[in-house]
């Protein structure tokens, strides 16, 4: 069955989903967009995704072209009309078709598409054995003067960094802004554990609040675990005794190497592997079973 889309208002098959050459997001990455998991036919933490895509819409001057209400309507409608109950779904909002310039032309009407796809994980091995991550120097982009970074689908600099990482055979890229902080990696936030203090970069410019982020820290407090959001440099990675990374689709990803180097025993560390038991319950109080 071919996928259904959302597109302008209108549900249509995937090879029938056009946009304009003209379209901003096309032209310039002019466009946010929101990845979300479905989990048993429910969206996960739904709430914070359309928090996240109104403070990104309102920073960059977007406004968008359906209520959050009719937004949330739309999600799950194309979701129902797509087969499955795991799924990724992908909301993606741009400023509309206009004349080629840098700047808008008012009365632009935004294009917002929606579009499912089954969830696919990651292999078994990747959570038993860990994965291999590289930092990436000089390689964190800010946008203009915003204070918290947003997902913006001009993703170029996001891209090239994986590809450096891919290249030195490693699941993402941890990238480091000009003044030689840890941000994001190229699809993750990172978390790292230090003489059993859990610590990840705080959010701004450079770093995004990510879902599965707020999740763990949310659970840290309900564990009492002690936890941060600090300043991280290269070097705190480098001498880790535990790393994980987090996103929709990998929830939390243990972390065995960094830059070539073992991270702590070499093995997913005790709690990382405790916060991955508690977010697998968390997923089963949020979707109700």
């Amino acid at each position: 069955m071919e996928p259904i889309v959302y597109l302008n208002g209108e549900f249509v098959a995937l090879a029938d989903a056009k946009v304009s050459i003209l379209d901003r997001g096309f032209c310039y990455g002019d466009a946010l967009f929101e990845t979300m998991r479905v989990y048993s036919g429910k969206i996960f933490y739904l709430d914070l995704h359309l928090d996240r895509l109104e403070r990104g819409a309102q920073s960059i001057f977007l406004k968008l072209p359906e209520s959050r209400d009719r937004i949330r309507k739309i999600l799950y409608e194309t979701f129902n009309r797509n087969q499955g109950a795991d799924a990724v779904i992908r909301l993606t909002v741009t400023r509309g078709e206009g004349i080629l310039g840098k700047l808008w032309q008012a009365g632009t009407t935004p294009t917002l598409s929606v579009y499912v796809r089954p969830y696919s994980g990651p292999p078994d091995e990747w959570y038993q054995n860990g994965v291999p991550i590289s930092l990436i120097p000089n390689s964190a982009a800010k946008l203009g003067n915003l204070q918290e970074q947003i997902k913006t689908a001009n993703y170029l600099s996001h891209i090239l960094a994986r590809k450096q990482a891919e290249d030195l055979n490693s699941v993402d890229g941890i990238m480091i802004n000009e003044q030689g902080k840890v941000c994001d990696g190229t699809i993750s936030n990172i978390f790292m554990v230090k003489e059993g203090i859990l610590s990840t970069p705080a959010v701004n410019g450079y770093v995004l609040a990510g879902v599965t982020r707020h999740v763990v820290l949310k659970l840290a407090a309900q564990t009492e675990t002690p936890y941060q959001e600090r300043l991280l440099i290269a070097d705190d990675i480098l001498q880790a005794d535990e790393l994980f990374l987090t996103n929709t689709g990998w929830e939390i990803l243990p972390v065995t190497r960094a830059d070539g180097k073992t991270v702590g025993s070499g093995q997913p560390g005790p709690l990382t592997q405790a916060l991955r038991r508690e977010f697998r319950k968390s997923v089963d109080a949020e979707i109700g079973k």
